[in-house]
């Protein structure tokens, strides 16, 4: 479990990162089944329900940006998800039942690796409660010079904002719009086999990797069981026996816990449908426009790896 520091840290900051849990085995079995995966996408020329492929990827270079529900495509990862010291510190944030929502595998190739724009996962899956958030395990050392997830610490408390553009989801907030203080993120750094957690209304992102390391960085969505989600939930296109095996830990549940959460449907959809990489396409300003971030010294001062 967590400790009671690391649960307070979470219930104020909206982040917390515990630190050598997964062992070396285990992240290189991990890593090696990603670098085959990457080798197999050698053979395709778009993304498919698998690969979620970058503009310039090719058979002679390939550039995968994300691996879509690694858990379907490799046990090792389930296997990860299922780790007990992992199991535990989501019971210690959301309870006993606790349902996996989505997973995907994150690459950011050294000198290369795209960034992600400013974002609140709430944004892109509101549900009757927020006991919701996600976990981002770090296959590789995540330092500030090669993207790690950055996080806005309290602002899980503040407004849900706008993620559309032109009437439009757009999976980003408009730095222009935003009354928000970027140069206050935090940039959540660790030695490999260790995870971070964010809130899903913790506005985060990433820059571009600027090293000459790769940064993969496995992400798990989790619920607790009562926290149903409003799109894409039994009857909408997805059966109770499919939402129900997602459940990872306790018991499922009809009954909902419905709370007074703030809430901005991410509708209608984006225009360019698929990750967060094609949604983001469509936002106009955009905050990563370079390829380092300007504070990037005072939010390595403000490393949250300890």
């Amino acid at each position: 479990m967590l400790t009671k520091e690391q649960v307070e840290q979470y219930r104020n900051d909206g982040y917390v990162v515990v630190t050598d849990v997964f062992s070396d085995d285990l992240v290189q079995r991990m890593r090696r089944v990603t670098d085959e995966l990457v080798e197999r996408s050698r053979s395709i020329t778009a993304s498919n329900d698998v690969f979620d492929l970058a503009p310039s990827h090719s058979a002679e270079r390939p550039r995968v940006r994300r691996i879509k529900d690694p858990i379907k495509v490799d046990p090792v990862f389930m296997e990860a998800l299922t780790h007990p010291a992992l199991i535990a510190a989501l019971k210690s944030l959301l309870g006993p039942n606790l349902r996996v929502r989505n997973t995907k595998l994150n690459l950011k190739e050294a000198h290369v690796g795209d960034p992600v724009e400013w974002h609140q996962d709430w944004a892109f899956y509101p549900h009757t409660n927020e006991d919701v958030l996600a976990v981002g395990v770090m296959l590789d050392d995540c330092e500030i010079e090669n993207g790690p997830l950055l996080v806005l610490p309290g602002s899980h408390k503040g407004r849900v904002w706008s993620h559309h553009t032109d009437g439009y989801f757009c999976g980003a907030m408009d730095p222009t719009a935003c009354d928000v203080d970027f140069a206050q993120a935090i940039p959540c750094t660790g030695r490999a086999g260790s995870f971070s957690i964010h809130h899903a209304r913790t506005i985060h992102g990433s820059a571009e990797n600027t090293s000459n390391h790769p940064r993969r960085l496995l992400l798990y969505e989790v619920a607790a069981a009562d926290a149903w989600p409003l799109l894409d939930g039994p009857g909408q296109g997805r059966t109770l026996e499919a939402f129900n095996e997602r459940i990872i830990a306790g018991e499922p549940t009809i009954i909902p816990r419905v709370e007074p959460v703030p809430v901005i449907m991410p509708l209608p959809p984006a225009p360019k449908q698929g990750s967060i990489y094609e949604n983001q396409t469509s936002l106009k300003n955009r905050f990563f426009a370079t390829t380092a971030t300007a504070n990037a010294a005072t939010m390595q001062e403000r490393s949250c790896s300890n």
